[in-house]
């Protein structure tokens, strides 16, 4: 594969510190008590590489970046990388050079973080090994996975709840009144326009006005009315008469009185 020829970097931890362990000589687990921890034999530099599907841990110079020993990684956990029994910031690898020599050494890291981050580092690769390991396998045959069934079974029925769903209207439907006003549809074209009903216990201007006293007629307001009549023609000359007496004569104080007394109601 083309990937497998690049060489990329999981985890860099700049301190690290490497013992040499006693061999182990039951089955049991190693200690980290039985090294000389306050006497460590090297120190330097920690760098995790992948490159395919190996990890590679690398023990470096600090300042030169020199190889000191490399430890190949096919599995995690596996005997290449172990953890010791009485510390989480001790493990046990496996280092090899290219002659095919084989030992084991100590690490150990100051500040647990490190160790962490060591830990996560080749659980995380290892975790994408897998995954990619399963999507071949799953590519080269594909029948060979469950397949999803989502047909129904016989006699097996399904039940929809559907709620909340309103019925479209149709568009000729007439507009609702807006809010707050007295709901009356408009009259149609040539229609008499409803007239309002007056609440009940009011009073409308013309029971007011048919309802109001009448104030008896004196004699002076309808002395006219009991007048003689007096024929059209004779009207019309006593009007003109009239209308041109004050201009034509120029009669009395006293007979003018008279006149206007006589045409004229006094109230």
């Amino acid at each position: 594969m083309a990937e497998s020829e690049y060489e990329s970097v999981l985890c860099v931890k700049p301190e690290v510190h490497v013992y040499r362990i006693p061999p182990r000589a039951t089955n049991r687990r190693y200690r980290a008590a039985d090294w000389k921890l306050d006497q460590p034999d090297w120190t330097g530099r920690l760098r995790i590489t992948a490159k395919g599907n190996m990890a590679y841990i690398k023990l470096e110079d600090r300042n030169s970046g020199e190889l000191f020993a490399q430890s190949p990684v096919d599995q995690f956990p596996g005997i290449a990388v172990e953890s010791v029994v009485d510390s989480s910031r001790y493990f046990v690898i496996r280092i090899e050079d290219g002659n095919g020599r084989r030992a084991f050494i100590g690490i150990g890291f100051v500040d647990r973080g490190d160790a962490f981050d060591f830990n996560v580092g080749l659980q995380d690769h290892f975790k994408w090994v897998k995954q990619q390991t399963e999507l071949a396998k799953q590519a080269e045959n594909p029948d060979s996975g469950p397949k999803l069934d989502l047909g129904f079974k016989d006699g097996q029925t399904i039940k929809l709840n559907i709620g909340h769903v309103r019925k479209k209207e149709n568009s000729s439907a007439k507009p609702r009144p807006p809010a707050g006003g007295m709901g009356l549809l408009p009259p149609p074209p040539g229609a008499k326009a409803p007239t309002l009903l007056p609440p009940p216990g009011s009073i409308s201007v013309q029971d007011s006005v048919m309802h109001q006293p009448v104030k008896p007629a004196t004699p002076e307001i309808l002395g006219d009315l009991f007048a003689p009549d007096v024929p059209p023609a004779q009207a019309s000359h006593a009007a003109a008469a009239d209308l041109w007496g004050d201009f034509a004569t120029a009669p009395s104080s006293a007979s003018s009185q008279v006149t206007q007394s006589a045409n004229w109601v006094q109230f």
